[in-house]
């Protein structure tokens, strides 16, 4: 029996939202992140929330290298947004003025 063209499909590929674009979770990692009252405790927190990461990425089935650069941009956005939040309020030039 042969196919016909019309029964072919060709196989699907997950194409991932960037992790570094995840504005929302990139900010409030960030908030929560600074909050945190020490050094530990901001590992701690690093440490869960990259789990938590790795295993929604292990789920969706992206590979591991692909998983790394992910988790990688998403920290980066995540260390961006952190010193936003720090100078958030401050004036250029200082509060000598």
């Amino acid at each position: 029996m042969q196919h016909s063209l019309f029964d072919w499909s060709p196989p699907c590929q997950i194409v991932l939202f960037p992790m570094s674009k995840r504005v929302g979770r990139i900010r409030s990692t960030a908030e929560k992140m600074l909050a945190k009252s020490t050094d530990r405790h901001a590992d701690s927190y690093r440490d869960q929330v990259t789990l938590a990461l790795i295993n929604h990425l292990c789920r969706l089935e992206v590979p591991q290298i692909d998983q790394d650069k992910q988790v990688g941009a998403f920290w980066s956005a995540v260390d961006v947004e952190m010193i936003r939040q720090t100078r958030r309020g401050q004036r250029p030039g200082g509060n000598a003025a």
